[in-house]
C-alpha cells in the first residue's frame, strides 16, 4: 500500500516537474478583423435588423413595408429634372446620364412628364450632340468653336493677353463626344419616343464617330485618346444595334477583346487582366449576345460567378468579397436574366465539356498549370444565324422561351423593397446610404427583371405570387440587352428599321 502511494506520489511529482520545465503554450490571440470584415458585419447587422422588424410586425404592416412608393419616387425623380443643387456640379459632364436615369425610372413606373419638359430635354440633348457625331456630357462641344481657328494670330494673341481668364473659362467648358454619354443620350431619346425625339439622332454622323473610336484589337475608346474597356464595347455595340447602324466593321474583333477579359473566376473584367466585375460582366455578355458570339464565352463558369454574388443579405455584390449594393440588382441580376435565355448554348457547352474531360482525362491540376480554361474549347464557335446580327436583339426578346431564374428573384425583390427603397422616394445602395438617381434607376431596372423572370413571354404579366408585395408593385418590362422599356424599344425598332 505504501509502495503504491509512493508510486503515485512519485508520478505526480514527476508530472509537476515536467509542467514547470515545459509550461503549456498560451493560446494565440484571434486575428484582428479586417476593415472589409467589419464593414460586412455592419451591413449585415443593418440589413438583418430590417428583416427582423419585418418578420415581427402584423401582415397588414408587412404589406405596407413592401409597397413600392410610386408617387414618392415620381416626385423625387421629377424634381431632379427641374432643379439640382450645387452638389451635382461634379456630374456636369454626365448630364445625359442624369436624363437617362431619371426618364428611364419614370418610364419603368409607367408614368410620363408633361410635353414641355420632354421637348426641353430633346432640345438639350440636341445641343449635346456633336456635329461630327456622338453626344458629349453637356452642351458646348469643341467642334462648335472651330471658328476660333480662323482668328488671326495677332488677334488670338490679343485675346490671350487681355482676356486670358475668359479664354480659359471658354476652353474648360468645351466637351468632347463620349461613347458612354452617347449611350445615355440615345437611350433617353428612345425612352421619350415619338418622331421628334427619334429623328433628332444623327445616325450617319454617330456611325462615323463609333468607327473613329474602334481599335484594331477589337475594343473601343470611350473618346479621343480615351480608355479602352468592355464598357466602351457594350455602349458602342448597344447604340449601333438599337439604331440599326451595326455593321461588320464595328463588330470586327470585338468578341476577341471581350473574351480576353473573362477571368479565371468566370466573370468579366473591364480590360484584360482586371478583376471580374458585375457591371463589366453585364456589358461584356450583352455585347457578345448582340454580335452573335455569346457561345465563345465560358458560360457555365460565368453563371457560377454571377449567382454566387447574391449574398445572405439577398442583394448582389459587384465583386468577390465586396459589399452588397442595390445597383447590382440590375448589373448582376440583369446578367443572370440574359444567361437564363441562353440555356441551349449552356447545355451544349456543359455536355461538350463533359465529353472532353471524359475522353482526355485531363486533370484540373494540368489545366491550372497550362493556364487555360474550358472556354478555350469554344473559341470560334458562334450561334446559328448570328450573321443576321441586325435582328439579334429583336429575336432575343420575341423568341424567348421561359426558363427558371438562375437566382433567388423573390429574395432580391425583398432587398430592393425593404433595404434599398426610401419611403420618401428614391432608392439607394444599402441601408445607411443616401438615395440618388443612379441607384433609383438600376434598383428599379433590377426589380423589373425579377418580376418578369418567370414569364413565358416578355409581354405576359407575371403571376401575383411572383411579385413581392402588392401586385401594384409591378413595373413595366424592359428589353434586357438595352435596359429600355420594352414598349419604347419596339417603337424605336420599327422607326429605325423602317427608315433604313
Amino acid at each position: 500500500m505504501l509502495q503504491s502511494l509512493l508510486a503515485v506520489s512519485g508520478d505526480t511529482m514527476s508530472e509537476v516537474s515536467e509542467k514547470e520545465t515545459n509550461p503549456p503554450a498560451t493560446e494565440a490571440a484571434p486575428p484582428c478583423p479586417t476593415v472589409t470584415e467589419r464593414d460586412q458585419w455592419m451591413v449585415e447587422s443593418q440589413v438583418f435588423q430590417i428583416y427582423h422588424l419585418f418578420a415581427t410586425i402584423p401582415p397588414n404592416a408587412q404589406t405596407l413595408m413592401l409597397e413600392l412608393q410610386r408617387d414618392n419616387h415620381v416626385q423625387f425623380l421629377s424634381k431632379g429634372l427641374r432643379h439640382l443643387s450645387s452638389a451635382f456640379s461634379v456630374l456636369d459632364s454626365n448630364r445625359p446620364w442624369l436624363c437617362y436615369w431619371i426618364f428611364h425610372s419614370i418610364a419603368l413606373l409607367g408614368e410620363s412628364v408633361e410635353d414641355e419638359l420632354e421637348d426641353n430635354t430633346i432640345e438639350f440633348l440636341n445641343r449635346c450632340q456633336d456635329p461630327d457625331g456622338g453626344y458629349a456630357g453637356g452642351p458646348g462641344q469643341a467642334s462648335d468653336y472651330s471658328y476660333l481657328l480662323l482668328i488671326s494670330a495677332s488677334l488670338l494673341s490679343y485675346v490671350l493677353e487681355k482676356h486670358n481668364e475668359l479664354f480659359i473659362s471658354l476652353e474648360c467648358s468645351l466637351q468632347m463626344p463620349h461613347i458612354a454619354t452617347t449611350y445615355a443620350a440615345v437611350n433617353t431619346l428612345i425612352t421619350l419616343g415619338g418622331q421628334k425625339s427619334l429623328a433628332s439622332i444623327n445616325r450617319d454622323k454617330l456611325h462615323g464617330f463609333l468607327r473613329r473610336m474602334k481599335q484594331p484589337n477589337g475594343g473601343f475608346r470611350m473618346h479621343d485618346d480615351g480608355e479602352i474597356d468592355v464598357r466602351a464595347c457594350y455602349t458602342a455595340i448597344s447604340v449601333a444595334s438599337i439604331l440599326n447602324i451595326l455593321d461588320d466593321e464595328l463588330i470586327q474583333n470585338v468578341g476577341d477583346y471581350i473574351l480576353s477579359c473573362q477571368t479565371y473566376e468566370g466573370g468579366i473584367g473591364g480590360e484584360p487582366g482586371s478583376e471580374a466585375h458585375g457591371g463589366y460582366t453585364f456589358c461584356g455578355l450583352a455585347a457578345m449576345i448582340l454580335i452573335g458570339e455569346a457561345s465563345r464565352l465560358d458560360l457555365p463558369r460565368l453563371i457560377d460567378w454571377v449567382v454566387c454574388r447574391q449574398g445572405k443579405e439577398c442583394g448582389f455584390q459587384g465583386r468577390t468579397n465586396k459589399l452588397v449594393d442595390g445597383c447590382y440588382s440590375f448589373w448582376q441580376g440583369g446578367a443572370a436574366a440574359l444567361l437564363q435565355r441562353l440555356y441551349s448554348i449552356i447545355d451544349k457547352q456543359m455536355e461538350e465539356t463533359s465529353q472532353i474531360f471524359s475522353i482526355s482525362n485531363v486533370s484540373e491540376d494540368k489545366e491550372s498549370l497550362d493556364g487555360t480554361s474550358t472556354h478555350a474549347t469554344y473559341r470560334g464557335a458562334v450561334e446559328s444565324g448570328s450573321t443576321d446580327f441586325k435582328n439579334i436583339a429583336y429575336k432575343f426578346i420575341n423568341e424567348w422561351r421561359a426558363q427558371e431564374p438562375l437566382f433567388h428573384s423573390i429574395a432580391l425583390q425583398q432587398y430592393i423593397l425593404l433595404c434599398a427603397q426610401e419611403q420618401e422616394g428614391g432608392l439607394r445602395d444599402k441601408p445607411g446610404k443616401r438615395r440618388d438617381h443612379y441607384h433609383t434607376c438600376y434598383c428599379l431596372s433590377g426589380l423589373s427583371s425579377c418580376q418578369y423572370s418567370w414569364s413565358k413571354h416578355p409581354n405576359s404579366p407575371p403571376l401575383p405570387k411572383l411579385v413581392l408585395g402588392p401586385y401594384s408593385n409591378l413595373l413595366e418590362p424592359i428589353h434586357p440587352l438595352f435596359n429600355v422599356v420594352l414598349e419604347r424599344y419596339r417603337e424605336a425598332h420599327e422607326f429605325f428599321f423602317t427608315e433604313s
